[in-house]
């Protein structure tokens, strides 16, 4: 299959190829007070392919089966802990590890029941 090079946002022609996907998700600026919103076009590193998306899964910060939410998250975290590989397999790029951790501390801090426990409290 034939790819083009795209010219990135320091000047540098990539081809699209995973270790470039992966250089636009690690030079993101992942801020969790956004909620973790992150468009990855022209994200900055010579490496980075221009054009890179992200997949969000969206969480209820009060929800109403706590229960429920931990299974989902729990699913989740499993996913960033040990699914690296079967999203390489995939043609996915998992999220970098530092990015993981911010989010799973995000789920402990702002995902929390009616009575204010934090719904994920894995390790």
């Amino acid at each position: 299959m034939s790819s083009v090079q795209l010219q990135n946002l320091d000047g540098v022609f990539v081809l699209p190829a995973e270790k470039n996907f992966r250089a636009a998700a690690m030079y993101a600026d992942w801020n969790p007070a956004s909620g973790f919103y992150e468009i990855l076009t022209n994200q900055p590193g010579a490496d980075s392919w221009p054009i890179t998306g992200a997949t969000f899964i969206l969480m209820h910060r009060s929800p109403a089966n706590p229960r429920q939410a931990l299974e989902v998250l729990k699913f989740f975290d499993w996913a960033y802990t040990y699914g690296g590989d079967m999203a390489l397999a995939l043609d996915y790029v998992p999220l970098p590890e530092s990015v993981a951790a911010l989010v799973k501390a995000s789920w402990k801090a702002h995902i929390k029941g009616s009575d204010g426990q934090t719904v994920f409290n894995v390790k």
